[in-house]
């Protein structure tokens, strides 16, 4: 008798469970593959929107030329006239083969970290506390930058060559592993990630910390697209500022097979870099150019997610209403 009623509450909770089960299982499937889906919108329009200026940047940071703003300007229009107009997104095709899945796992993982920490510190369903908050965005920007860097890699190299020396992605990555060995196309990783730690963490803690401030101050749950913009811009312009100097020496790194230099280390990089160019020159090269793109690209990207997030689930909520 005993053995036959708890088998009858066994039965009855497998069977209370697995519709639970179930209907969790798809929803959080949607859920992951709506953030990718954003995600990879949201990098590639950021990016598109700023190549000329990433490609400047990325030529002045691997070179010894001072940088201005009208030195700047000369070399887009130099290029503009030697090259042609769509040159300025050389490289871009290698931006977006990088970027798109850059940015889909960067912004799936910051998603799915926010839930693993919400639920660590208690917080499930609540706005995350300043410290989970940043930590969630730099594991995000690591996992994405582990997962995608070879992709950077080519990108760099792809920015600074002439179109003879590169035809297309297949073609560096080819070429690299031919002349310079598998082994070149991770050089840079380790400056790349400890750049991205406080990059991707404060421009993720930046922004999710200004639509909390926003919402408690306003009483609105969602800021405005223009509001979304601007505390973009501000993440990108905190999170690009603190972690500049090693993204100037990853892009040495990354080209120094084509540039005639050798950088064995970052400590050694950053030497030659400050006894050559000096510590702002140098290491800071690029960075008012930074500051202009940066927060277009950063503003651009947050604001794209979260409005494809939103259309999303409005889609799928109506198609479910129809049901």
């Amino acid at each position: 008798m005993g053995n036959g009623v708890r088998a009858a509450q066994a039965d009855f909770k497998q069977q209370d469970v697995e519709p639970v089960i179930s209907a969790h299982l798809p929803s959080e499937k949607k859920k992951v593959l709506n953030s990718l889906m954003s995600g990879a919108l949201a990098g590639a329009v950021a990016k598109t929107a700023v190549a000329p200026l990433d490609r400047t940047k990325i030529m002045f940071q691997v070179s010894s030329k001072r940088f201005s703003a009208k030195e700047a300007y000369r070399l887009i229009y130099r290029t503009y006239l030697n090259e042609g107009f769509w040159s300025l997104w050389r490289g871009n095709s290698a931006t977006m083969v990088r970027v798109i899945p850059y940015a889909a796992i960067q912004f799936c993982a910051h998603e799915e970290y926010k839930q693993l920490l919400g639920s660590y510190y208690g917080f499930q369903g609540k706005a995350l506390t300043p410290f989970p908050r940043f930590i969630a965005g730099s594991l995000a920007g690591t996992t994405a930058a582990m997962l995608t860097y070879p992709l950077d890699m080519v990108r760099a190299r792809m920015a600074v060559t002439p179109k003879e020396m590169y035809s297309n992605i297949v073609h560096v990555f080819i070429r690299i592993s031919r002349e310079e060995g598998l082994k070149t196309l991770y050089r840079g990783f380790t400056p790349t990630i400890l750049g991205v730690i406080p990059y991707a963490g404060l421009s993720f803690f930046t922004y999710e910390t200004l639509k909390k401030l926003h919402a408690d101050h306003s009483g609105k749950s969602q800021p405005s697209p223009p509001e979304r913009l601007l505390f973009g811009a501000c993440a990108g312009l905190i999170g690009q500022s603190a972690s500049y100097p090693l993204d100037v020496v990853r892009r040495r790194m990354q080209t120094a097979g084509v540039m005639g230099h050798t950088y064995s280390s970052i400590l050694l990089t950053m030497q030659e870099i400050i006894r050559e160019e000096g510590l702002i020159r140098g290491l800071y090269k690029g960075l008012s150019m930074n500051w202009v793109k940066g927060p277009i690209a950063v503003g651009i990207s947050f604001t794209t997610f979260d409005l494809m997030q939103i259309l999303l689930r409005k889609l799928q909520h109506s198609t479910n209403v129809q049901r």
